[in-house]
């Protein structure tokens, strides 16, 4: 059985946010308050997104509170 490659939430963060919005790395830390560390490590897939996390950058990027939760569980949930 064949599947789709899930791409990984940083990737989906810099395609879908980052990018299309036009925010630098450093402004999302500025307005968010994560630390440049875990938003780098988010991007470059050795972190994943906490609860708290996906607050500040749903507030942000104006989607739910859990909607970066809910996303990397759901690709951690077809990586199985």
């Amino acid at each position: 059985m064949n599947r789709i490659t899930t791409p990984p939430m940083g990737e989906i963060i810099r395609a879908e946010f980052i990018e299309p919005m036009g925010f630098s790395i450093r402004e999302i830390i500025q307005k968010t308050g994560i630390p440049v560390s875990t938003i780098q490590d988010i991007l470059e897939g050795r972190q994943k997104i906490t609860i708290d996390t996906s607050v500040r950058l749903g507030r942000l990027f104006g989607v739910s509170n859990r909607y970066f939760f809910n996303l990397q569980n759901d690709i951690d949930s077809r990586n199985v």
